[in-house]
């Protein structure tokens, strides 16, 4: 048996459950050409450099299966979560939260807008995906990519009907998009004991909140200038105003509130701990961390506006060997080791490698069709092709009994 076969059996068999959600004869057809053009290697993975490596003369078809058919996504991404599961689902998994963008030269693209744009490191023409990540041991699965659709877009009826927008689609900002991600995975019964998420996420004091009441922990990044109160601090009742007055009823903070960088600076140089979070191929990955038992400042308003304190967190602060200091919060307890908290942390990189994968091997980023239902299409394809690669590494790098 050669190679190629061997993995094409396997590649077979693990595309079979997707096929059954698929059910209609012609898509159980094309899906798994797709996903092989996807697979095999070529420079260019749109439609047509992507027929002729497969199904040559048949691109009308692929572009009418991935663009036009109106196949249900949310049966074929419950085999996918099935499957990542399988393979990385537990308590001690990470379900990673961030964003990743696609350039794009022109302004027609469903969703495109001139935003930051993250392969370019600057702001671009491009859209933006959310994007859910379930990883362990740095072996990341992605499972789910949803386009942020800019409030200019949902708001335009016109543009909205050019690229086929679906009626019950609204403006989300992309934290409430991720929340609502992370709540469909977990009903799903993905399985998973912390979100990460960096502070274009972790900013955002409802996003934190609705992760709390998913019963979920959490690690997020956050701005050295984020409001945050000593653990001590509560809220206390000011005392009563003069006869006649009106009754006071609002809170006062009974501490000051400091940024995250003044409450990592109180704590001194000596308070830093060299912590090495896993072995790399050059030696131990390790930096300097901290961490501070605080209070939030996102509660109730006062009457001037101020945030009153909220619930208890950890900010850690982690000083890379180039001296740059970052800032995180989490709610994890208190008893909480260091390592672990660090540890938690770090592993968010490991969807960065995920999505340059997506788009350098099964070409996320090469999709030319304009249309919501296209986008989300070909974006779940690469998911699938990612998580039968993740497989396959796994397979190899299984080791013998």
């Amino acid at each position: 048996m050669s190679h190629a076969s061997g993995w094409e059996k396997r590649f077979d068999r693990f595309v079979q459950p997707f096929l059954d959600a698929w059910r209609h004869k012609k898509r159980r057809q094309w899906a798994p050409i797709y996903l092989r053009g996807l697979l095999l290697p070529g420079e260019r993975k749109s439609i047509e450099p992507l027929a002729a490596r497969v199904a040559p003369g048949h691109d009308q078809e692929l572009r009418h299966f991935i663009s036009e058919s109106a196949w249900d996504q949310a049966e074929i991404e419950e085999v996918l979560w099935e499957k990542a599961d399988a393979m990385l689902g537990g308590d001690d998994a990470f379900l990673i939260i961030d964003d990743t963008a696609l350039p794009k030269k022109g302004v027609e693209s469903v969703g495109v807008a001139h935003q930051y744009c993250g392969a370019l490191g600057k702001q671009a023409n491009c859209q933006s995906l959310v994007s859910a990540t379930l990883a362990k041991d740095d072996v990341p699965v992605p499972v789910a990519l949803r386009l942020y659709l800019p409030e200019a877009w949902a708001n335009d009826k016109k543009r909205r009907a050019r690229v086929d927008v679906p009626d019950a689609i609204e403006f989300q900002p992309k934290w409430r998009i991720a929340l609502d991600e992370v709540r469909r995975l977990k009903k799903a019964g993905v399985r998973f004991g912390t979100v990460l998420a960096d502070a274009g996420y972790g900013v955002c004091a409802d996003f934190r909140r609705g992760l709390s009441e998913e019963k979920l922990f959490w690690a997020v990044g956050i701005i050295s200038e984020q409001k945050l109160y000593p653990v001590n601090a509560h809220t206390r009742m000011p005392r009563p105003g003069p006869a006649g007055g009106r009754p006071r009823v609002r809170g006062l903070p009974t501490h000051a509130r400091r940024t995250a960088k003044e409450l990592v600076a109180q704590r001194g140089e000596k308070a830093w701990r060299r912590i090495s979070w896993r072995d790399g191929t050059k030696g131990p990955l390790e930096a300097e961390f901290i961490a501070v038992r605080v209070r939030v400042a996102d509660g109730p308003k006062t009457t001037n506006g101020v945030h009153l304190p909220g619930d208890e967190a950890w900010l850690v602060g982690e000083r890379r060997h180039t001296g740059e200091v970052k800032y995180h919060l989490t709610n994890h307890p208190p008893n909480v080791a260091l390592k672990t908290l660090a540890s938690a942390i770090k592993a968010r990189w490991s969807c960065e490698q995920a999505h340059q994968q997506l788009k350098e091997e099964l070409g996320l980023d090469h999709f030319e069709g304009r249309t919501w239902r296209g986008l989300h299409h070909h974006a779940l394809m690469t998911l699938i092709c990612f998580a039968f690669l993740q497989q396959e590494r796994l397979r190899e790098n299984k080791p013998a009994a």
